[in-house]
């Protein structure tokens, strides 16, 4: 009896260090502040932090070559961004990386499947918007609205026909002079879907990615294999419902456009940043818009572009898309989502 009990404990103090040594799958998050004008998010779960931390300074790394080159206030020393293509309008064609001109043939892309309302040629009206935007809140007792005149004449100088992309000889021009380009409603979720595929690459292929609100899930959640939850703000900032509803999903983005995100008041009016190309003016059909579909980029330029659409357009765009789900909120705070919406909610 006495042998069959030290044999026990002698099994028993083998097993306790093996078991004590197994590694634990914890959850690290990393954030940066200084790209696409917003905060970024890093999540994911490792057995050393060490690990995690390599792999988002690669993200950020990544994620910071495409900030730099869709740019349009800022240049960098050694490269052609479109900051420089703007600057170059009228002048014949700008040689440039080949994820410029990707991120330029998609919004072709997006301009098209939109009919019109997400247009990258509409830098010149929205350049006006932008600086009377940020005096606006730099001074708020003398914010103004851009004159319309003012508007109506930018707004010859939009047409997308007027961008020339050459991909064999990978350069880009400007016909019109007077034309820019400001990507605000595509760039941002084209570069974190470029992420994604970047983070599958360096063994990054479970985590979440949110840049400025575009969230991007990649595989699954933690030891047990979980789908992600993916929350939609609610974009009443005064609710103490911060999420209207909690998506589950994997290997899918989240994108909202919505009223509340950049704006600034004149005569007690709050004027948001997403203008409407037919109006020249900011739209007042909706609070919000979100899509849920697996590519980022395209969640993006289609969450912009269906907050411009009426409601029934829009849905009836959004049902023929597969995989694609939306949410509108009204002013009057209800909601109305496609028909595989509802199945998403956690």
């Amino acid at each position: 009896m006495k042998k069959i009990i030290s044999t026990l404990l002698i099994i028993l103090l083998i097993a306790l260090p093996l078991s004590s040594c197994k590694k634990q799958l914890n959850r690290y998050q990393a954030e940066f502040l200084e790209l696409f004008d917003t905060a970024t998010i890093i999540l994911g779960y490792s057995y050393e932090e060490d690990e995690f931390m390599k792999k988002a300074e690669l993200l950020k790394e990544e994620l910071t070559k495409y900030h730099k080159l869709y740019d349009i206030y800022n240049e960098y020393e050694g490269l052609v961004n479109l900051k420089i293509i703007n600057d170059l309008a009228g002048t014949g064609p700008v040689k440039v990386d080949k994820e410029i001109i990707d991120l330029l043939v998609f919004s072709k892309q997006i301009y098209e499947i939109t009919e019109g309302k997400v247009n990258i040629a509409m830098g010149s009206v929205l350049s006006i918007w932008h600086d009377y935007r940020t005096k606006g809140i730099r001074d708020p007792e003398h914010a103004e609205l851009p004159p319309m005149n003012i508007l109506l004449s930018a707004n010859e100088h939009t047409d997308i026909n007027n961008l020339i992309i050459d991909e064999e000889n990978m350069a880009v021009e400007l016909k019109d002079p007077y034309m820019s380009l400001d990507v605000g409603a595509i760039a941002k979720g084209f570069a974190v879907e470029r992420l994604a595929e970047y983070a599958k690459t360096i063994g990054f292929n479970d985590g979440l990615i949110s840049v400025g609100g575009n969230l991007r899930a990649l595989g699954l959640k933690g030891e047990k294999q979980e789908l992600w939850n993916l929350g939609i703000q609610n974009p009443d900032l005064e609710s103490a419902k911060t999420d209207l509803f909690i998506l589950k999903g994997t290997d899918i983005s989240l994108v909202t456009s919505g009223d509340y995100q950049r704006y600034y008041t004149v005569d007690g009016k709050q004027y948001h940043h997403i203008i409407d190309p037919e109006t020249l003016m900011p739209s007042t059909k909706f609070k919000s818009v979100t899509i849920i579909t697996k590519d980022s980029g395209f969640a993006d330029g289609l969450s912009t572009g269906v907050y411009l659409m009426d409601y029934e357009q829009g849905k009836a765009l959004i049902e023929s898309i597969k995989d694609t789900e939306a949410l509108w909120v009204f002013y009057d705070g209800s909601v109305k989502y496609t028909s595989g919406f509802e199945a998403m909610i956690k």
